[in-house]
């Protein structure tokens, strides 16, 4: 499960790891926060206008990489809280799926401006899992509608200031990644050209500092390319 504030979060912050384990076999579902209401840099641009392109553009990026689900929560951008409401939210998702291995945000980043709202689902999204989702007197009105405990093995943080973990993956994972965030279009300017499998651009993009990025996350690790997370572990 990958939960993330924004619509394009979740391809920029672990698209390539998405793509290499539904290649491998895994189920994978998205947990879209915010309804991407405060997401333009288009004077002309209005937020009701842009929540339906937005969501569009979530279904069409989670199409690319084989995601089985996308659940919008539909909060409005720079409006989420930690509070009771939101985190059973995530409960009930976790609940829903039961998913092993959960990412998100790390809420715990210093190094540089974090947008509030990755903050908020990153601390929100560690307390769901822990203890909420896990703990059967919590939420209880939810085991009524069928929804039993579960328990999430591993915590995945990508933007981690001092990543513990490199997922190996390969080239062709990064184009993907890239491809799935160009249907992001209203956001990510530059993905076109030199940027998409095939094209022919003349300028680096946001495309190429992806796959400098995932070039540098595998540098030390004797492979081509990676993605790096801060990792934490549920007790057995």
């Amino acid at each position: 499960m990958v939960v993330c504030a924004h619509p394009d979060d979740a391809e920029i912050g672990t698209g390539a790891t998405v793509a290499r384990w539904i290649e491998g076999g895994c189920e994978v579902v998205y947990v879209v926060c915010t309804d991407g209401s405060g997401g333009s840099n288009d004077d002309d641009m209005t937020s009701d206008r842009i929540v339906p392109v937005r969501k569009e553009e979530q279904s069409e990026a989670a199409r690319v990489l084989g995601v089985k689900d996308v659940i919008m929560l539909a909060h409005s951008d720079g409006g989420l809280e930690d509070d009771s409401v939101f985190r059973g939210e995530i409960v009930r998702a976790i609940r829903m799926y039961k998913p092993h291995t959960v990412f998100c945000h790390d809420p715990h980043r210093f190094n540089g401006f974090q947008h509030r709202d990755h903050r908020m689902v990153g601390t929100v999204t560690g307390d769901a899992i822990y203890p909420y989702a896990r703990d059967h007197l919590h939420y209880p009105e939810q085991l009524e509608d069928g929804l039993e405990p579960h328990k999430v093995r591993r915590l995945l943080y990508w933007g981690a200031d001092h990543p513990d973990v490199v997922v190996q993956v390969t080239s062709a994972h990064v184009e993907t990644q890239i491809e799935a965030l160009s249907k992001h279009a209203s956001q990510v300017g530059g993905l076109t050209g030199a940027d998409l499998p095939g094209g022919s651009g003349d300028r680096p993009r946001f495309g190429e500092r992806l796959r400098e990025r995932s070039r540098s996350a595998a540098e030390a690790n004797g492979f081509e390319h990676g993605e790096t997370f801060r990792q934490l572990i549920a007790r057995a």
